[in-house]
C-alpha cells in the first residue's frame, strides 16, 4: 500500500511538472516603482496567471538603462521602453520590436501662485528636466518653442537630474518649473502644482491629433515571433489586469502599496493618471503619427533617433 501511495505521489509530481515544463517562461524586467509592476501584482492577486499557458519571471531592474541592457544581453525577454528607442536599435541592427503599453506621458509643472502662464514665461527661469538633454518631452518642448519663436536653448536655465531629486527642487523653490515623468507630475499635482502643458498639450499643438502610446513593452523580434500565442495572451491578461484596477476598487486597494502613494489625494491622481494611460486601440494613423513625432524629434537632435531619419520598419510589432 505504501508503496502504491508513493507511485501515485510520485506521478502526480511528475505530471505536475510537466504541466509547468509546458509553460513559456517571459521573463519580464520590472522596476520595483514602475506600472507594470501594478499590472503583474494584478495579475498574480486576480488568479490570471493560474490559468496562463505562460510562467512570469520577474527580473528586477534598478533603472530604464539597467532594463535596456538586461533586454540586449539577454537576461530578460521584455521591457517596458519607448518606440524611439526601439527604433534608433534597429537602426544598429538589433532586431527589437514594441507593442503599446500607455499613453500617459510627462508634463510641465509650476507652483500653483507661479506667474508663468506660457512658454514665453520660461524665459530667464530656471527648469528643471528629468531625463536629461535627449528627454522627449524635452525636446517636444523645445519644437514647440520654436514654432512660437522661442529659444528654450538659449532663454532658459536647464538643471538636469534624477525625477526625485527634482521634485525636491521644485519644492524647494530652487527651480522655477519642471517638466517630469507623469507619476512624479501627479505627486506634486496632489500637493497644488499646477501643470502647464501635458505631453499630450505638446503634441496637439505640434499639429498631431491622434493619440500616440509614449512607452510600451519592447522585446526581440526572433522571440516574439517564436512565442507568438504566450505573448498574445500576456498582452489580453495584461489588459484584464488594467481594467479590473481601473473599475475595481477592491483590486486598486491591494495594489496600492506599490504606488508608494503618501495621501489620498495622490492615490487619487495617481490612479486617474495610470487609467488614462489605457491603450484603447493602435492603428496606422497613430503609427503615421508617431512617425510626424519621429521626424520632428530627428531634426532637433538627432542623437536621440540615430541616423535614421524615419521610424526604421519592423518597429511596431503586430499581434496578428
Amino acid at each position: 500500500m505504501n508503496l502504491k501511495i508513493c507511485l501515485l505521489t510520485a506521478a502526480a509530481l511528475f505530471a505536475a511538472t510537466g504541466e509547468t515544463a509546458e509553460k513559456t517562461a517571459i521573463r519580464i524586467g520590472a522596476m520595483a516603482s514602475g506600472t507594470l509592476n501594478w499590472e503583474l501584482a494584478a495579475m498574480r492577486n486576480q488568479g490570471l496567471l493560474e490559468r496562463a499557458d505562460f510562467a512570469i519571471e520577474n527580473v528586477a531592474l534598478a533603472n530604464q538603462q539597467a532594463g535596456k541592457v538586461a533586454l540586449q544581453a539577454g537576461a530578460a525577454d521584455l521591457i517596458v521602453s519607448d518606440w524611439i528607442w526601439t527604433s534608433s536599435m534597429r537602426g544598429e541592427g538589433a532586431k527589437l520590436s514594441f507593442y503599446p503599453f500607455s499613453d500617459t506621458s510627462g508634463a510641465l509643472l509650476v507652483a500653483n501662485a507661479s506667474p508663468i502662464k506660457t512658454l514665453a514665461d520660461l524665459k530667464g527661469k530656471k527648469l528643471g528636466i528629468a531625463g536629461g538633454e535627449l528627454d522627449k518631452n524635452w525636446l517636444l518642448l523645445q519644437a514647440l518653442g520654436r514654432q512660437q519663436q522661442l529659444d528654450l536653448n538659449a532663454g532658459v536655465e536647464k538643471v538636469y537630474g534624477a525625477p526625485p531629486l527634482l521634485s525636491q527642487q521644485l519644492l524647494g523653490q530652487r527651480v522655477d518649473a519642471l517638466l517630469t515623468y507623469w507619476q512624479f507630475a501627479a505627486r506634486l499635482e496632489a500637493q497644488g502644482y499646477r501643470t502647464l502643458l501635458s505631453g499630450e498639450d505638446m503634441v496637439r499643438q505640434l499639429g498631431i491629433a491622434e493619440t500616440v502610446p509614449s512607452i510600451g513593452y519592447v522585446f526581440k523580434q526572433e522571440w516574439a515571433e517564436q512565442h507568438k500565442a504566450a505573448l498574445k495572451q500576456f498582452f489580453e491578461l495584461s489588459r484584464q489586469a488594467r481594467d479590473s484596477l481601473c473599475s475595481n476598487d477592491a483590486e486598486w486597494a491591494k495594489i496600492l502599496p506599490l504606488t508608494e502613494a503618501g495621501s489620498p489625494a495622490e492615490q487619487e491622481k495617481l490612479r486617474a493618471g495610470y487609467c488614462k494611460g489605457r491603450i484603447e486601440q493602435w492603428t496606422p494613423a497613430q503609427q503615421a503619427a508617431a512617425e510626424k513625432i519621429y521626424l520632428m524629434l530627428h531634426q532637433i537632435d538627432s542623437k536621440l533617433t540615430g541616423a535614421a531619419g524615419h521610424i526604421q520598419p519592423g518597429t511596431f510589432w503586430s499581434a496578428d
